[in-house]
């Protein structure tokens, strides 16, 4: 693994922790307020909150598990395998797709596939390289 890649996806790793703040307070907070002024009921309010904060933990912990990977690897002590954070980086990109679609292509959602692609781009395997060919074999 590359310095540069590991650099990569320890950045984007903090990225995620700070990402997971950042929805869990501010985003739930601004949901909140709109839910309460449409006159939303409590169950459905609560219901969302459930939801919304699960995203967010699920965000930390995507976070924690690509920063303990990334910097592992940039320490070199032990073979790692990042394909955890392939599989994050690949679901920040479905998902970034999906709901790019669903909302007419509202530019918010590329908060979601900026760090998905970063993690896709330092976390795919290398090519495999193939052994010379050994005539008569």
């Amino acid at each position: 693994m590359t310095r540069v890649r590991a650099v990569v996806g320890i950045v984007t790793g903090i990225v995620l922790l700070l990402s997971s703040v950042a929805h869990s307070l501010l985003g739930w907070s601004g949901l909140d307020a709109e839910l309460q002024k449409a006159g939303a009921s409590q169950p459905l309010v609560t219901g969302l909150q459930i939801g919304w904060q699960f995203a967010g933990a699920a965000m930390l912990g995507f976070g924690c598990i690509v920063l303990l990977l990334f910097t592992t690897a940039l320490r070199g002590r032990r073979q790692v395998s990042l394909q955890p954070a392939l599989v994050i980086g690949l679901l920040y990109c479905a998902f970034s797709a999906w709901a790019l679609a669903v909302s007419g292509l509202d530019p918010f959602f590329l908060i979601f596939l900026i760090p998905g692609l970063a993690l896709v781009a330092c976390s795919w395997p290398p090519a495999a390289r193939s052994a010379p060919r050994q005539e008569g074999a």
